[in-house]
C-alpha cells in the first residue's frame, strides 16, 4: 500500500534546462508543462502457415512526444539564445531537461528526464493594447529523443 493515498496536485513544479548558467539556476519560471508522454509502434505480423487466423503484435520503435513549455516572458534571452545554437550547431546544442513534480512541502515527488533535447518550435506573445491585465507568454516546444521516469 503506498504511503500517501491522496493524488499530488499538478501546480507545483520546477523544469530544469540546463541551460549555460548552470543546473541550479532556473531559467525563467514556466506556468504549463504538456504532452509528457512515449509511444512504442506496432507492427503486425502473421506466419502464412499459421494454424490460427490471427496477427501477431510485435513492438517496434518508440517515440516521444513533443514537449510544450509556457512562461511569462521575463527579461531574459535564454530560450533564444538556445534556438540560436541549435541553428548554428545542430545536434550539438541538445540538452538534456528535467521536470520535477513537487508536493506541498516543495519536496521533489517525481520527475521525467528528455534526453537529446532541441527546440522545435518558439512562439511569442500575442499583443493587444485593450487588455492590460493579461501576461505577455511565450512558448516553447521540445523535441526529445528519449524520456525517463525517475522515481
Amino acid at each position: 500500500m503506498p504511503d500517501r493515498i491522496t493524488p499530488y496536485g499538478a501546480f507545483n513544479f520546477l523544469v530544469n534546462l540546463n541551460g549555460p548558467i548552470g543546473p541550479e539556476e532556473p531559467l525563467g519560471g514556466f506556468s504549463d508543462v504538456s504532452g509528457l508522454g512515449t509511444e512504442t509502434t506496432i507492427a503486425e505480423y502473421r506466419n502464412g502457415n499459421d494454424a490460427e487466423n490471427h496477427v501477431r503484435k510485435v513492438p517496434g520503435v518508440h517515440k516521444v512526444s513533443d514537449v510544450t513549455l509556457k512562461r511569462g516572458i521575463v527579461s531574459s534571452a535564454d530560450l533564444w539564445e538556445w534556438i540560436q545554437n541549435v541553428r548554428r550547431t545542430g545536434p550539438l546544442a541538445q540538452r538534456n531537461v528535467v521536470i520535477t513534480l513537487r508536493d506541498e512541502t516543495g519536496s521533489d515527488v517525481q520527475s521525467w528526464t528528455l534526453r537529446g533535447v532541441v527546440p522545435l518550435k518558439y512562439t511569442g506573445p500575442t499583443l493587444a493594447a485593450k487588455g492590460g491585465g493579461d501576461v505577455a507568454m511565450e512558448e516553447l516546444v521540445l523535441s526529445a529523443e528519449a524520456l525517463e521516469l525517475n522515481g
